[in-house]
């Protein structure tokens, strides 16, 4: 489970990496770094999106380890270091979302709370927006505030409505292929390798270090999602939308929408704003999908607007 880094992605002074075990045995990759003043502003805890890793968030790590803070995260089961759910280690594969909550709770309480000063602060982008978003009633007594970026709280630009999808997906899984990879027109929108028309990034040098980490260490690479995947993101996308849902959430929230993002619902993103009780909304017009790794114009929105949510944040 041994960290990597690139010339571009130096791992970060003072890191300290451990290997948490899940409830259900899963073995998780995590790392921890102490703030730079003291006393810290707290810890911002850092959850990625599908197919993302440690390594990525090297820079990420260090903005916000300038601004005061301490920081802990980990690979999601199934992806970067972090054991690998299926038969093909390549596929993305999970059985149903409220499985990424065991990794949570072990993070929370094997590093987070033992080795990490508080306040604590949740920074989840993507997919662990949505893994996160739907946690918020239970984490109520553990973060203070919580920033979403991007997240995945419905699909973009595909063809079918939700619902569809969750019908076809269901299908895969009822005649056996629950493990397989989803259907080969679909596997683009999931796996990107080249910058020209990609929905990640405007910003080429920060294309060319995301796509080189994985190049270069291709056991932390992660392929299109399973069809079972498929179907869980669905249902948890569909859980989200319980009408009591917000009135079950105590926990302050930021979501900031990316205008140019293709690969979430900007429009799901705007509605759940409105749902939620206790909420700061920002749109970035023009951004796309990974805003921390856009090109600065876009990146310093979403950091003023991080400055301005969480408490005690400063340059």
């Amino acid at each position: 489970m041994t960290l990597h880094a690139l010339p571009e992605l130096p791992l970060p002074p003072d890191t300290v990496e451990q290997r948490l075990v899940a409830s259900d045995g899963v073995a998780i990759r995590a790392a921890r770094w102490p703030a730079r003043v003291r006393p810290a502003l707290g810890t911002v805890c850092l959850f990625q999106g599908r197919g993302e890793q440690i390594e990525k968030y090297f820079p990420v790590v260090e903005t916000l380890r300038d601004r005061g803070f301490a920081v802990a995260t980990f690979d999601w089961r199934g992806q970067g270091g972090s054991d690998r759910l299926g038969r093909k280690r390549e596929l993305g594969h999970v059985a149903d979302f409220r499985h990424y909550t065991r990794d949570i709770e072990v993070f929370r309480r094997q590093m987070v709370l033992p080795d990490c000063p508080g306040p604590y602060f949740a920074l989840a982008h993507s997919m662990g927006g949505n893994i996160v978003l739907g946690a918020a009633p239970k984490l109520a007594p553990w973060f203070r505030r919580i920033v979403l970026s991007a997240p995945f709280l419905d699909f973009g630009s595909v063809p079918f409505r939700r619902s569809t999808v969750r019908r076809l997906a269901m299908a895969m899984r009822l005649i056996g292929l629950g493990r397989s990879s989803i259907p080969g027109p679909t596997r683009k929108l999931a796996v990107v390798r080249e910058f020209d028309g990609n929905p990640l990034t405007s910003d080429p040098e920060q294309f060319r270090i995301m796509t080189a980490l994985t190049r270069i260490y291709p056991e932390l690479w992660l392929g299109p999602p399973t069809n079972g995947w498929i179907h869980a993101a669905a249902v948890a996308m569909d859980r989200l939308e319980a009408e009591d849902f917000p009135d079950r959430i105590q926990i302050p929230i930021m979501i900031v929408n990316c205008g140019a993002d293709t690969l979430v619902s900007v429009d799901a993103n705007e509605r759940m704003a409105r749902r939620l009780r206790s909420v700061a909304y920002v749109l970035v017009p023009g951004a796309r999908h990974e805003i921390m790794f856009e090109a600065p114009v876009y990146a310093d929105q979403f950091w003023a607007a991080f400055d301005s949510f969480v408490p005690g944040s400063k340059d």
